[in-house]
């Protein structure tokens, strides 16, 4: 099944995980958008660095440390999306707490192992 999915935090460095995460999402099938401080294209993936009004997101999956996505948690919750995934290093109980609040699922995860485990 085919999960819309943001990545947040996304580099055009090969040795950064955001960056095989594109890749591996792309590799299953799932459509991709991705959000960076520099433009390129990973996969053939555009990284936006502008904030977008994407449609129809099922999943943001995050690679920014806590610190730095308070910048961004009215973004995620206007996108609407069905779950937030908190790679590890990026756990925040402050914005899991916002995500509770506006019915929108998260869970601390590792997107690469959900995927490599069929349980994306």
């Amino acid at each position: 099944m085919n999960k819309k999915t943001l990545v947040l935090g996304a580099s055009l460095k090969p040795n950064r995980y955001s960056n095989y995460v594109i890749q591996r999402l792309v590799a299953n099938k799932h459509d991709v958008v991705a959000f960076g401080l520099k433009k390129g294209i990973v996969s053939g993936v555009e990284i936006d660095t502008d904030l977008l009004p994407y449609k129809d997101i099922d999943t943001v999956t995050l690679y920014l440390n806590p610190k730095r996505q308070e910048a961004y948690y009215d973004y995620v919750v206007s996108l609407n999306p069905k779950r937030v995934i908190f790679n590890p290093g990026t756990e925040n109980s402050e914005f899991y707490k916002i995500l509770k609040e506006n019915n929108i699922g998260f869970e601390a995860a590792c997107t690469l192992v959900l995927l490599s485990t069929n349980q994306y």
